[in-house]
């Protein structure tokens, strides 16, 4: 028997990956799980044997002294690089100039790679679909697919997850009970996104543009990005409230208004097209202020049970990695 705590980690986006690896590095034994096929969370690239396009975040900055020493890491590993993208604005009552100074950062040679770098260490069970959370003792059980059951209790859970599905998770979970409260209440929205190809270099005039009218919000050509290979794409993300309200439509429906949006901006028709909907792309408005109340993440100490993520930190790929390293701090207390 191991007297090192073993914590299970639900969910390998950056915020669980950074709590993770800190953890280990304490001597904690760390198993994480993931849904998906792979590791990033919104850090995602959709890739085929011909092109390949981010659809989740699209940069990132480095503000704190803390991520700006883990970005200096990504750069020297050349899992991340600098962009540097011709800027432009789009509609809103006063057009405004993009901050040109900012630096925005990219994973290279696709926004997956920082995530891929960090789970290297890690035990990652992917395609692992936790479903509930079982109090056993002074440890717990996890509920869910055939990798996910097996095996021991976990000493402690973490949950980097969207706020939505760590209420779920947390539901019926009667020790958790208030924890599952405070994650229901914050909103998050959806988002389309439009990922598109081109048989030939596509030049607007511009690599990346704010939208502030129509369905649209962001739009980048993902081939300016450092690194990238494969046909010429370029990426549309529609509006939140926007998005919201047509969840439930065929894709076909969306991306013909998101096409006609993006002509209205000059693009034209591309040579294919697919489209992603994300459930959980950020934080509404209102949900960030009752956020921004915590801490940066959740921990109770005597349920040995936490939550990390963007949505319990402002957001932004540098909320979730400071999210997730503040909350092993605490652990580790």
């Amino acid at each position: 028997m191991s007297s090192r705590p073993h914590v299970a980690v639900i969910g390998a986006g950056l915020a669980g990956l950074s709590c993770a690896l800190r953890l280990q590095e304490a001597g904690h034994r760390v198993t994480v799980f993931d849904k998906s096929r792979g590791v990033a969370g919104r850090m995602s690239t959709r890739r085929n044997d011909a092109w390949q396009c981010d659809h989740g975040a699209q940069y990132f900055t480095a503000r704190s002294a803390e991520f700006q020493a883990e970005l200096a890491r990504w750069v020297e590993a050349g899992v991340a690089a600098l962009w540097t993208p011709r800027l432009q604005v789009f509609g809103g009552l006063a057009a405004h100039s993009p901050d040109q100074e900012l630096q925005r950062w990219v994973g290279a040679p696709m926004m997956t790679a920082p995530a891929q770098w960090l789970a290297q260490g890690l035990q990652v069970h992917k395609e692992a679909q936790v479903s509930g959370l079982l109090r056993e003792g002074q440890g717990w059980r996890l509920c869910g697919t055939e990798s996910v059951t097996g095996g021991e209790a976990f000493d402690r859970v973490v949950l980097a997850v969207p706020a939505p599905q760590a209420a779920a998770l947390l539901a019926d979970c009667a020790p958790a009970q208030s924890l599952a409260a405070q994650a229901a209440a914050v909103r998050m929205r959806g988002c389309w996104a439009l990922m598109l190809s081109y048989a030939q270099p596509l030049d607007l005039g511009y690599d990346a543009a704010f939208v502030n009218a129509g369905p649209l919000r962001w739009v980048a050509r993902n081939s300016s990005k450092p690194g990238r290979s494969g046909a010429e794409t370029w990426l549309l993300h529609a509006e939140a409230e926007w998005s919201e309200q047509r969840l439930a439509l065929p894709a076909e429906a969306v991306a013909a208004q998101m096409l006609q949006a993006f002509a209205d901006l000059g693009g034209p028709a591309p040579a294919t097209w697919v489209t992603h909907r994300w459930l959980y792309a950020d934080t509404a408005p209102e949900g960030q202020a009752a956020a921004l109340s915590k801490p940066g993440y959740l921990w109770v100490p005597e349920l040995a049970l936490g939550l990390c993520g963007d949505w319990l930190n402002g957001g932004k790929v540098e909320g979730a990695y400071l999210s997730g390293r503040q909350l092993a701090e605490q652990v580790l207390a």
